[in-house]
């Protein structure tokens, strides 16, 4: 699933100098949007925002995708892109990620122990061949030792944003997600969810990396970067239950 968004402001320039082309792990969806609306207020540099899980957005920069800047839901991939050639500095951790589990039916409580009910037919959880969040849930069901008992009732979605879909539209009855996700204005206080453990995960180290291209506008490219370390959008990922490097 990939999802297209142009943000713009009153004011900003229209040059095509003054876009840049942001490819965002789906966990993000929400708070790259605002960090990007900070960062356009504050240059008058305009943000393309692609949305998708981190795995197909890779293979799209492989395949000579024109991005400027890839925002990961881990190091994998960005490490992936530079092993390749693509990228203009090292792959850099701009925060951590925090998995919850989530349901829009009042008649559920999210935990852990709720999975091997009989009752719960199925679990909504991202890909986890592609979705870092995915992979995240499946090593919670393996710590759990509980895998085995519920990998019949797994759906999986292309990213978080079609789990997420899966969980709000109630055609699924629980599943797996990003902190950020429930912490956005857009589903905030909206059903029932519970942080999982951290220790029961590997840590989402999710990182940013630019994007070897021949955008003209090379510094706001570098410009954006720089932000997304500022405190201003630390402050935004900090809101959004990320946990933000010093």
């Amino acid at each position: 699933m990939l999802i297209a968004v142009f943000l713009t402001l009153s004011g900003c320039k229209d040059s095509e100098r003054d876009v840049i082309t942001i490819a965002a792990a789906a966990n993000m969806q929400f708070s790259i949007a605002k960090i990007s609306k900070a960062f356009t207020k504050q240059t008058g540099i305009q943000c393309k925002l692609v949305i998708s899980s981190s795995g197909k957005l890779t293979a799209q920069i492989k395949e000579g995708a024109p991005y400027d800047i890839f925002v990961s839901a881990n190091m994998k991939y960005p490490e992936e892109i530079h092993a390749s050639d693509l990228a203009v500095y090292p792959p850099k951790v701009y925060g951590y990620g925090q998995l919850v589990l989530w349901s829009m039916h009042d008649s559920i409580q999210p935990s852990i122990t709720i999975l091997t009910n009989k009752s719960l037919q199925h679990i909504a959880l991202a890909n986890p061949k592609t979705a870092p969040y995915g992979q995240a849930a499946v090593e919670v069901l393996e710590s759990y030792n509980i895998y085995n008992k519920v990998k019949e009732k797994l759906v999986y979605g292309e990213s978080i944003a079609q789990t997420n879909q899966f969980i709000t539209s109630k055609s699924l009855e629980i599943g797996f997600t990003a902190k950020s996700v429930v912490l956005s204005s857009k589903m905030k206080g909206k059903g029932h969810w519970v942080a999982l453990d951290e220790k029961k995960y590997l840590p989402i180290k999710q990182g940013v990396v630019m994007i070897k291209t021949e955008n003209k506008d090379f510094e706001g490219t570098q410009q954006f970067y720089n932000f997304l370390f500022s405190k201003e959008a630390k402050e935004i990922l900090e809101d959004f239950g990320y946990l933000v490097t010093e």
